[in-house]
């Protein structure tokens, strides 16, 4: 790490729909149950954006929060990147379509694609500008509206998924504090477990691949679920490894909000209690990869996290994907460091 400058995040922001889809909404549209939902998930509702609502939309409100909180104005952002699964469109990319509407006239823009992973790839793309100089702030969110291509029909599916975004503004830190470590992992082979089929180049939209219901979330529950508690604890104790630190060293759990018996194995496998773990689920089902930033955001405005606390921020998802970042929480900049 010699001659890299210390990146942390400046502030957060978050962004949910105002419509609520509860269990026993669900009761009514598919075979299923609030007792069969909480029992196998931990969910109990989740946000679902209005018809006119696209992800950018989305993303221009965390997007705002993130930037005043961190007292960064859009014209001084170098990068946004918007790590998204359901952009407005195939091209221009969402980050794009952002960077116009906030104004950050200097910034360059792109999409990143790596399903529920995305924002862990997000802060480790964005952390490299930061850390070697080239740009000074870089802006990312999380964002889907995962209710545009879930199957409503599908009670495997219809029960996880909703609608959110969060937003985080990197910049450089106090030297020691900051992103310590970080751990990506993909492995292709799985790729089918979780998948969006159509409307690519590989199945274009046709009369035929809406008719068959190809355009919708397709996923093996199950085979899914076993690669996610395996990758949860293994991503987790890589990248305390490279940090140099010990599970008792966590002193908050940040992970991908997907299925609370996920949750829960880390938990036991870290020795970690309550107060140690963020979990908001319950209230917004698997938002893919806005789940780590609101459930960062949150952790920050309820007061969870204080100066020098070393988060340990996981998830996984399609690809398939998986990733981990260890940060020394710190919003001080390095010429404030000796107040």
């Amino acid at each position: 790490m010699t001659g890299l400058r210390s990146v942390g995040i400046l502030g957060t922001g978050s962004y949910t729909p105002e419509r609520v889809l509860t269990n026993f909404d669900l009761e009514k549209m598919v075979d299923t149950s609030d007792e069969w939902i909480v029992t196998r998930t931990g969910i109990r509702e989740r946000r679902i954006c209005a018809p006119d609502q696209a992800s950018s939309d989305l993303a221009y409100e965390a997007a705002v929060k993130a930037l005043e909180k961190a007292k960064v104005k859009p014209e001084q952002l170098d990068m946004i990147i918007v790590a998204t699964i359901t952009p407005d469109m195939s091209f221009p990319s969402t980050a794009c379509l952002l960077q116009d509407r906030l104004g950050a006239k200097k910034a360059a823009a792109m999409d990143l694609a790596a399903a529920c992973t995305g924002f862990l790839y997000g802060i480790t793309t964005a952390s490299q500008f930061i850390a070697n100089g080239l740009y000074e702030y870089v802006l990312v969110i999380g964002v889907e509206t995962l209710s545009k291509i879930t199957n409503y029909k599908d009670r495997n599916t219809c029960v996880l998924f909703g609608d959110g975004a969060g937003a985080a503004v990197l910049g450089p830190v106090r030297d020691g504090y900051g992103f310590q470590a970080f751990e990506l992992g993909s492995d292709g082979s799985g790729g089918p477990l979780l998948s969006l089929p159509a409307g690519g180049s590989r199945i274009p939209a046709s009369v035929e691949s809406i008719e068959k219901d190809l355009h919708y979330i397709a996923m093996n529950g199950s085979e899914v679920f076993k690669f996610a508690v395996r990758v949860m604890n293994s991503a987790t104790e890589a990248v305390l490894a490279k940090a140099g630190l010990e599970k008792d060293d966590i002193d908050l759990l940040v992970p991908h909000q997907a299925n609370k018996r996920i949750i829960d194995s880390a938990v036991q496998r870290f020795g970690l209690s309550e107060d140690k773990v963020v979990i908001n689920l319950d209230r917004y089902g698997n938002m893919s990869s806005a789940s780590i930033p609101v459930a960062l955001d949150e952790a920050l405005e309820a007061g969870r996290i204080k100066e020098g606390d070393n988060l340990v921020l996981v998830g996984f998802g399609g690809g398939l994907t998986w990733g981990a970042a260890l940060l020394k929480w710190s919003t001080t900049p390095p010429e404030r460091s000796e107040a």
